[in-house]
């Protein structure tokens, strides 16, 4: 059924896994939706790459078949905006064209070369104390040692790809590559260039690059775009794009927002130290706040938002939601050990292993999970831990292992949420929880007993990133202000702590911390050699 007349908003949002593609209004009504699944390589010595084009066909197919479908009106659409994954390059020619394949978040080979230029006299956790003073002083944080951040990727291209390094015209965040294909335009916004650290983030109107962090980071002005505001409008579509859309060139280009920031907006929790927390693939707890403010040992700081003028707390943890589908496609449930008649329905297979979880007890009778399956950046910034079931038995079962996994992602948040409430100085009482983790009532329930807090359930909580690309698009279009918006999401379900289950739960929350603690030098020697 189309509805005919409502203003709204084509919102991309440029997942690892997949582009989820939807038509939402601008009162944040989403009208029909679209998922394309994405490659991912993962490199033997660290890297993790995608194909740049590989997005924009994905979007165009999307795109297509949603317009196609009757739900939306192309006509109606006056806005598009993307959300994306954060923390990628793409490098790119004079033409925009892509010389390699992106390398993404989860791609450490810049680690030694990070290593390289935030050393120095005096080391601080790794950093030099006077290098330290600067990025922290200017940027609010500083490039994690994991080589995971775009600064990582660039001086991995400089040294070990010089010709690529050469060749390119300018080095985009995937948002602003996706932004690129639509506009015509190379530019980044204040919030999606923050992770380059080279920027002065100390006034939020004016975000600029500074001739020292470059120096100091041995990257070149040159070859990094143009900044332009948060939701702001980089102009209507190109020719180009509007026709493989299928979409009027009137449609207005908004500079969009990395995942993280995107889905602040969109979990309605926009109002400072209003929390919401994500399990997507990776995950994260995140807050805007009234300051900078960065919390080096636990890799956090506020950083521009999606928002104008506004900073958000953010962080991320590696691996959430992708532990549990490891388990599923690894271990319990492969080509060769698939329940009959479920080669195709993967939602079926997670619908079974949560009714597995849900018939064992609470703590999974004392098998833990440690979900660090890629290594961790908050509230630990080490790339050589890993995972794995800790006390296993021969009375575990299958239910067992799914159970300890949806608890094993848990604990870490709460690991992470002690963090955040001291960097924020005050208890947060509830949280709102987004991503596709957040569709199962047994794992928001596990969260509520966990961290010991109310669990909101964001309605259509794997939408909450194209929701907020929708509100992003809106306020930067001037159909709608920031204070509207926690208004218009509403919460599906509040799950409330058990008390029955708290002090079991902060007995094995001690022992998940005492792993860490206990296991970090055994996973730095044997991974040491292959995360080099």
């Amino acid at each position: 059924m189309s509805h005919a007349g409502d203003k709204s908003i084509l919102a991309i949002d440029l997942g690892t896994s997949a582009v989820k593609l939807a038509v939402v209004t601008l009162r944040g009504r989403i009208l029909g939706g679209e998922v394309e699944p994405l490659a991912l390589d993962l490199l033997p010595d660290g890297g993790a790459e995608q194909d740049p084009e590989a997005w924009w066909s994905a979007i165009v197919r999307g795109t297509r078949r949603l317009l196609g479908s009757g739900k939306v009106s192309a006509r109606d659409i006056i806005g598009v905006n993307c959300s994306s994954q954060w923390s990628g390059t793409v490098a790119v020619d004079e033409q925009g064209t892509p010389l390699r394949p992106a390398l993404i978040w989860m791609d450490s080979r810049g680690a030694p070369h990070v290593k390289r230029v935030a050393g120095g006299l005096v080391p601080i956790e790794g950093y030099g104390v006077t290098r330290l003073f600067q990025w922290i002083r200017l940027t609010g944080g500083v490039p994690s040692l994991s080589g995971k951040d775009p600064v990582g990727h660039i001086l991995y291209l400089q040294a070990e790809h010089p010709d690529v390094y050469r060749a390119t015209y300018k080095f985009l965040e995937p948002k602003d590559w996706l932004n690129l294909k639509l506009s015509g335009r190379f530019a980044a916004s204040y919030d999606s260039i923050t992770l380059h650290w080279v920027t002065d983030n100390r006034t939020l109107g004016r975000v600029d690059y500074d001739a020292g962090l470059l120096r100091m980071s041995g990257l070149h002005r040159e070859k990094l775009p143009d900044l332009v505001p948060a939701a702001s409008v980089l102009g209507p579509l190109s020719a180009r794009a509007a026709s493989e859309l299928g979409l009027s060139e009137d449609v207005r280009v908004v500079t969009g927002a990395p995942d993280i920031l995107a889905a602040a907006v969109g979990s309605g929790a926009v109002r400072d130290f209003e929390a919401h927390l994500c399990v997507g693939t990776s995950s994260w707890l995140c807050c805007h706040v009234p300051y900078k403010k960065s919390d080096l040992f636990h890799q956090m700081a506020s950083v521009p938002s999606a928002l104008p003028g506004r900073y958000l707390l953010a962080n991320e943890q590696e691996s959430a939601g992708i532990c549990l589908t490891f388990l599923k496609d690894n271990i319990l449930y492969g080509q060769a050990g698939r329940p009959e008649g479920q080669e195709e329905d993967s939602a079926e297979v997670y619908r079974l292993m949560e009714r597995e979880a849900s018939q064992v007890p609470a703590g999974s009778d004392r098998l833990i999970f440690l979900p660090w399956l890629n290594g961790e950046r908050s509230p630990v910034d080490d790339k050589s831990l890993r995972g794995g079931f800790f006390n296993q038995s021969l009375k575990t079962t299958r239910a067992h292992l799914v159970r300890a996994v949806m608890e094993g992602v848990a604990f870490n948040s709460r690991w992470l949420f002690t963090y955040v409430e001291q960097f924020v100085g005050r208890k947060l009482e509830s949280l709102r929880i987004i991503g596709g983790g957040a569709r199962s009532a047994l794992w928001c329930q596990i969260h509520a007993d966990v961290l010991g807090r109310s669990i909101q359930q964001v309605d259509e909580p794997v939408l909450a990133n194209a929701r907020g690309a929708a509100f992003q698009a809106a306020v930067a279009l001037g159909e709608l202000t920031v204070e509207e918006l926690p208004a218009l999401v509403p919460v599906a379900r509040t799950f409330e702590p058990d008390p029955a289950n708290r002090a079991l739960y902060d007995e094995l929350f001690r022992e998940f911390v005492n792993l860490y603690k206990s296991n970090k030098a055994i996973f730095a020697r044997l991974n040491r050699a292959r995360s080099a």
